[in-house]
């Protein structure tokens, strides 16, 4: 079948965003007689990273889904708050396996095409001409999940932290690990004065990731995160006997810079050069499946796919978390110790997912009332 020059869509970047964005216009019947061309340089053949997030049942992603938790911990260095998720589950997502059934589901239609280049520019006028080094391809629509160059030189007018991060998968000799229960954040060992804390992810009785994680604003050699993974493993899990099967780093911005300014009537940004990270966590699977959503239902009602893509409550709530976490790093710990020890989770989880009553948003604003984000919320307004 000869590919074609021309496109309805083309969707740039074969990651989260893209690929998912991909699944569900074909699906919907609307759309199997639109040709959509996925642009990436990669074959996406590589675990390059881990979804994880919450849930409740029923899901679509239950077959690709590598391990459930039902039980999670928050460790302090004043206590550990322990959390029963039901209705929710704690799940993670390999990027291997969501890479290999995407592009399976994909390349079965004859209207989606794989196009392996390199993305030089994307230029708007009648159509939207997208370059790459060899061609020229134009579309009605571009959808680019490229981080605008604009935000990557100067941010200007937003926060910005970085949420860095880098991981051991490990496989012990003997059982040590609960299998039921993931530690989200355990901030008892520190670099200095700053919001670190370390991620477990226990796969089995003798397989986890562990994690040392930085929410700051600058990043930090490879061989930092090393020797706080070590002295983690040794110290706290009391583990002398590994081997480290799998590693994983990443960084992953956390900031209320408006990418919404690049969207056009013919190019919408989408992953996270659209934004589509929530800006106080890092968390990005489930806002994607919310977000590409409403896209999907805009281009079936007529609207720019970008309508109602945020709201404007939770970028303010995001805002002054990251004021805080900007002006006073060493609050991090302090902050998610008082929002799990004085909230459900439950209701943590819906705030986070952008689904709480006001009622419930008000009671987790009390839980954090101090002078910073007294502060932080009047330099917000």
């Amino acid at each position: 079948m000869q590919r074609p020059s021309h496109f309805d869509f083309i969707i740039i970047g074969n990651g989260l965003a893209g690929l998912q964005l991909a699944l569900k216009l074909s699906t919907e019947i609307s759309f199997h007689q639109k040709t959509i061309a996925l642009i990436d340089p990669s074959k996406k053949t590589t675990n390059d990273k881990t979804w994880s997030f919450w849930e409740t049942e029923p899901s679509q992603w239950k077959a690709l889904t590598h391990k459930t938790w039902s039980k999670a911990s928050i460790i302090t260095s004043n206590k550990e708050i322990h959390l029963n998720l039901d209705p929710y589950a704690y799940k993670t997502i390999r990027a291997i396996d969501f890479y290999t059934e995407a592009k399976a589901q994909l390349k079965q239609k004859d209207n989606i095409y794989f196009i392996e280049e390199h993305v030089t520019s994307v230029i708007e006028d009648s159509q939207v001409s997208v370059k790459t080094t060899t061609k020229t391809f134009t579309t009605t629509h571009a959808f680019d999940s490229r981080v605008p160059e604009e935000f990557v030189i100067e941010p200007k007018n937003s926060i910005s932290i970085i949420q860095h991060f880098k991981g051991w998968v490990i496989k012990t000799e003997r059982d040590v690990f609960d299998e039921n229960k993931v530690i989200m954040m355990d901030y008892r060992l520190k670099d200095g004065h700053q919001t670190t804390f370390t991620y477990v992810l226990p796969f089995s009785k003798t397989e986890a990731l562990v994690e040392f994680t930085y929410f700051t604003e600058h990043t930090v050699e490879e061989q930092v995160y090393d020797a706080y993974i070590k002295e983690y493993i040794k110290d706290y899990l009391k583990i002398d006997a590994y081997s480290i099967i799998e590693t994983e780093a990443g960084q992953i911005p956390m900031t209320n810079y408006n990418f919404e300014q690049f969207n056009t009537s013919k190019i919408t940004k989408i992953g996270t050069g659209g934004g589509w990270v929530k800006g106080s966590t890092g968390y990005s699977f489930k806002h994607t499946e919310k977000k590409v959503a409403i896209i999907i239902d805009n281009l079936k009602s007529g609207r720019l796919p970008s309508h109602g893509l945020f709201r404007r409550k939770y970028k303010f709530y995001d805002t002054v978390f990251l004021k805080v976490l900007k002006d006073e790093n060493h609050k991090g710990e302090w902050i998610f110790e008082s929002f799990y020890a004085k909230n459900s989770v439950q209701t943590m989880f819906r705030f986070l997912d952008e689904e709480s009553t006001f009622t419930e948003e008000l009671k987790i604003m009390m839980s954090l009332f101090s002078w910073s984000f007294i502060k932080a919320f009047f330099k917000t307004l």
